[in-house]
């Protein structure tokens, strides 16, 4: 066998490999000699069958299959030999000129083909000691408990009938049946029963829970709401719609009064009690955003203390599935880039920017976590997993197939486990201040957030 490095330009590497005829030819002999003894042909006793008989029946596939095998094996060769890390699998071309293929298949000419590279660059990593970080901290108010509290009790507020005679209002719940209709003939979803709607809401198009302001118990309105440009179903999006409402049960929201009751109501001991849960519910949502805060600028300060140009396969790759997520959010809400203010053009260059950033730090990282050593164990990944199914219920088993039918799923889990803990090794060694802010600082959202290496 030879291989002869045909081209080296910055990451692309490239190799002209040509393996004997004679080579290959050893190896389907090996393959038939081994398939004599597991094949059963009629005229021959078992084991019994001649290779050169066996050649004329299985040789072209067993070639085929030889061929397929010595690439793979080659291939990792050239990379293991050469200590090279891969950014992409390997692009293999092979003879594309039919009689060179056939030629080949039958033992008469030698392999000869190409395969191109792109490696991962060489990384130097800064020295992590030097990096400073502000932790912005907030802590958490008796007014954003007394807030949380209120919000509470709006969601579990009472709801009475409305007595004889009473019309609907704002804030009011009511029970309807409905069918609609687009220019007369009804369309799918059309159609509702027992259906739930609390005027103010929100949760209907928009003019639709406005419009039954007034109707009364067992009244039937007439409706016209139109569907929004960005409605998730394209054939109803833009479109106006008349709807025969019919209300079925009408009542209104009582007071709650934040008190022991309402807490012993919610299983709480007291109101205390409830105070505290909500307190510490708080306080976790002030860490993890504080946490996504000083990761954000761990994140930036990582990508200024490392600038090399990452494998441009990669990049193109992230690019394009940061492009297709853009153009799919536009086309679902109906809009264009000229309505966000800019071009095409220059949001390409700015998610090209993105993409090269992504990856480069999701290089930086994962060379960080391989010389520390840092590892996600099978229990983390089960925990994920299992994170997931709870996020379905009545799925459970589905969802669980699903991970364990599908390695790349389980993988998708992994990555954002093991980012995680390469920043927290990062944070223990840079220097990191806490930096008291309102609440208000805490959670209001940076310029470019989400161009982060896993988000």
């Amino acid at each position: 066998m030879q291989v002869t490095e045909t081209l080296t330009d910055g990451l692309k590497r490239e190799f002209k490999v040509v393996v004997p005829a004679t080579d290959l030819e050893t190896r389907v002999n090996a393959r038939l000699d081994d398939l004599k003894s597991k094949v059963r042909i009629n005229g021959f006793r078992p084991g019994k069958v001649p290779v050169a008989h066996l050649k004329r029946l299985y040789g072209r596939s067993a070639m085929a299959e030889v061929i397929d095998e010595t690439v793979r094996e080659t291939n990792a060769k050239i990379v293991s030999e050469r200590g090279l890390k891969l950014a992409m699998e390997p692009k293999v071309t092979l003879p594309s000129e039919q009689a060179e293929v056939e030629s080949m298949i039958d033992g008469k000419a030698d392999l000869a083909y190409t395969v191109a590279l792109e490696v991962l660059p060489v990384i130097e990593l800064a020295d992590f000691k030097t990096i400073k970080l502000e932790r912005p901290v907030a802590e958490v108010e008796e007014s954003e408990i007394d807030e949380a509290l209120g919000r509470i009790a709006e969601q579990n507020r009472p709801f009475s009938d409305k007595g004889e005679g009473a019309k609907a209002e704002q804030g009011d719940r009511l029970t309807i049946s409905f069918t609609g209709t687009i220019e007369g003939q009804p369309f799918e979803g059309g159609q509702g029963d027992d259906i739930v709607v609390q005027i103010g809401s929100g949760g209907f198009i928009p003019g639709f829970e406005e419009q039954l302001v007034g109707v009364g118990l067992g009244e039937t309105r007439s409706i016209k709401a139109t569907f929004p440009q960005g409605y998730a179903n394209e054939n109803l999006a833009g479109k106006e719609a008349e709807f025969q409402v019919t209300v079925k049960a009408l009542t209104t929201p009582g007071t709650v009064n934040i008190d022991d009751d309402f807490a012993k109501s919610l299983g709480m001991e007291s109101l205390a009690k409830l105070r505290d849960a909500v307190k510490e519910r708080l306080q976790r949502e002030h860490a993890s955003a504080s946490r996504a805060k000083v990761k954000r600028v761990l994140l930036d300060a990582l990508d200024e203390r490392h600038k090399f140009e990452p494998p441009p396969a990669m990049v193109e790759q992230e690019f394009n599935n940061v492009w297709n997520a853009v153009q799919s959010d536009l086309k679902a809400q109906a809009r264009t880039f000229e309505d966000e203010g800019t071009t095409e053009e220059k949001a390409r260059g700015e998610y090209q920017a993105i993409a090269e950033r992504r990856v480069r730090l999701g290089l930086v990282l994962a060379e960080i976590g391989e010389r520390n050593k840092i590892q996600v164990t099978e229990q983390e990944v089960t925990n994920a997993v299992t994170e997931q199914i709870r996020r379905f219920p009545g799925r459970e088993q589905e969802v669980w197939e699903y991970y364990r039918k599908n390695p790349n799923a389980v993988a998708s889990l992994r990555a954002p486990i093991f980012e995680e803990k390469v920043v927290d090794f990062l944070l223990e060694l840079a220097s990191v201040t806490e930096n008291p802010v309102s609440r208000e600082e805490l959670f209001k959202e940076d310029e470019g957030e989400g161009a982060g290496a896993g988000s």
